[in-house]
Order: structure tokens, then C-alpha cells, then sequence
């Protein structure tokens, strides 16, 4: 069980309301001190969770500024699958974090170490051109596997597996399991399969010169980190820190299946 002495908000939209007076007054009578965490502005370093009020981009955004914090998410958003609950259940999410009546989710992330330096993700890193043929040749282990050509490559994790990875056609991984999941995206290829790897596996992806695009685009949980050009690599490993996020449900996977992804 976590110690709850003080607790972060993040929220979605500072211009959308939010019941902030309702969730001080109510961790104020635990003795809980409560902060909003503003953008630009470096978050306490003595946390001991982050509430993320939005969708799934503000938890993902909680899990980027506070790594070695676990992060509730209450749903605000739209889809929120990565959420414990909805606006809805607030009072009754909120209730029972004070009780101690939770679970804590341990996710594999990775890092993505490129020549301008390294990034963490929690779903998936990507490199992907913007209208031409991208190839990429693909390493595991210093072994080459094969070279992808098309629109180019995803990494992700089982947390990523209801993301990006879905829309490609990926299997859905329950977030507990540790692997990563490499697929093409849009590859012209019609045998092309998803390939799921050990979580000690090192991916070493080398943009082919034969790619034609100047720039190729390097994401990490759909944020724009930078640019490649053909000829270059990188390398992505699982990251020695783990995202971790509450739950009150032990099905809670299966339940956001079924509710938010109509499964």
C-alpha cells in the first residue's frame, strides 16, 4: 500500500471545470496535502502518486513527467482506456484511494536511445516518413531479422497494445505480460506478421539508404522527438523503470475492453 502524504493533479484542460474543491476538502480530512501540477513548472519531488484528469494523453503525459510516481487516472476525456474510472465514480474512486482499497498495475516501458539523445515510452516509439518509402532494416541482438519497407516501423509494449499497435493490426497484450511487440506500419509486404520479443531483447533499427525521404520522423507516445536521415540507428530497450498505474478492479483490463473498445 502507498504512503498518501501528498498527492499531485495533473489536469487535462485548466479551462474545463473540475470538482478541485471537492478533492482538497476531502484529502485535507486525511491529511493529505494535494498540489496541481503546471506545465513548465518542475512537479514536488516528495509525491507519492499523480492524479491524471483527463483521457489517455494525460496520463501518458503524468507517466512522462513523474516516472517513478504511480499515476490514478480519472477519465475526463474521451476514450480513457488507461483510466480507473470515470467522472462519474469520483467520489467512490476517491474514497476507497484513501481506504487503501486498490491495485497497482507494473508496466514495461522503453527507452529509445537515438543520436540526439534518449526518450522513454510508455506505448510505443515509432519512426515513419510522411509521404514516401521508408526502409528500415531491423536488429535483435545484433542479429539482422529482416528489412521493413513501407510507411515504417512501431516498438511498443502490452500497455501500447490498445494504442497505435491496435490500428496496425497488432494482438492486444495484457499490460502485466513483459515483451514488446515490433509491426510494420503499412508495409508493403502481404506476409508481414507482428513479432513479439522478450523484454530483454535490444532492437537496433537502422534507416536504409535506399529510404528516399529526407527527414524520417521519430515519435514516442505520439510526440514528435525528432528527425532521421538515411543511414542512421537506433536503438530501444526495455527501460529499468516501469510505469505503474491504480486500479480498484481486478478485471479492470477486461472491463475497459468491453466498455471502451467494444471487444
Amino acid at each position: 500500500m502507498l504512503s498518501l502524504q501528498h498527492i499531485g493533479v495533473l489536469l487535462r484542460d485548466e479551462g474545463q471545470p473540475f470538482p478541485l474543491s471537492e478533492i482538497r476538502r476531502l484529502f485535507d480530512s486525511h491529511g493529505i496535502a494535494l498540489t496541481i501540477i503546471e506545465d513548465g513548472v518542475a512537479p514536488p519531488a516528495d509525491l507519492d502518486l499523480v492524479m491524471a484528469m483527463g483521457g489517455d494523453g494525460t496520463a501518458l503525459r503524468a507517466l512522462d513527467l513523474c516516472p517513478d510516481i504511480p499515476v490514478l487516472a480519472i477519465n475526463f476525456g474521451t476514450v480513457g482506456f488507461l483510466t480507473a474510472g470515470d467522472r462519474t465514480d469520483l467520489e467512490t474512486i476517491l474514497q476507497r484511494l484513501v481506504a487503501g482499497d486498490y491495485i497497482l498495475s507494473e508496466r514495461v516501458c522503453l527507452e529509445c536511445h537515438h543520436p540526439g539523445g534518449m526518450v522513454r515510452a510508455v506505448n510505443e516509439v515509432m519512426v515513419r516518413s510522411s509521404n514516401r518509402l521508408v526502409f528500415v532494416d531491423v536488429y535483435v541482438d545484433d542479429t539482422k531479422i529482416r528489412t521493413i519497407s513501407g510507411d515504417g516501423v512501431v516498438l511498443g509494449t502490452p500497455t501500447g497494445s490498445t494504442g497505435f499497435l491496435l490500428s496496425a493490426g497488432a494482438p492486444i497484450v495484457m499490460p502485466e505480460v513483459r515483451c514488446l511487440i515490433l509491426d510494420g506500419i503499412n508495409e508493403y509486404n502481404f506476409s508481414s506478421r507482428s513479432l513479439i520479443l522478450t523484454p530483454e531483447a535490444r532492437v537496433r533499427l537502422s534507416i536504409g539508404r535506399e529510404t528516399r525521404e529526407p527527414e524520417v520522423i521519430l515519435t514516442a507516445d505520439g510526440r514528435r522527438i525528432t528527425t532521421l536521415s538515411p543511414g542512421v540507428d537506433l536503438e530501444v530497450v526495455s527501460s529499468p523503470k516501469t510505469a505503474r498505474l491504480v486500479y480498484f478492479d481486478q478485471n479492470y483490463f477486461f472491463h475497459n475492453l468491453t466498455s471502451k473498445l467494444s471487444w
